[in-house]
């Protein structure tokens, strides 16, 4: 069984409004230490092992579906956990 985290953002070229609206608030708020902020999403998948292999299988899940390839960028961390 594996364990698959998903951390998705968006692209540089991506004007992030909620990370804009977010990082004038927060300045706002006189954190004065905040140089920029960046908001995405973080997807957990769980999954049975399988004949194919699973980066591939996950990287089609977010391709297909699961992550905006024009506008996102994402990065996979694959943990092997034991079958409860």
């Amino acid at each position: 069984m594996y364990k698959v985290k998903i951390y998705v953002t968006l692209r540089e070229s991506v004007l992030d409004l909620e990370g804009n609206a977010a990082k004038k608030s927060l300045q706002s708020m006189e954190y004065k230490e905040l140089k920029d902020v960046k908001i995405g999403k973080y997807i957990e998948l769980t999954l049975e092992k399988s004949e194919r292999d699973i980066e591939e299988v996950v990287r089609e899940m977010c391709e297909r579906l699961l992550v905006n390839t024009v506008m996102e960028d994402y990065r996979l961390e694959i943990e092997e956990v034991a079958a409860q």
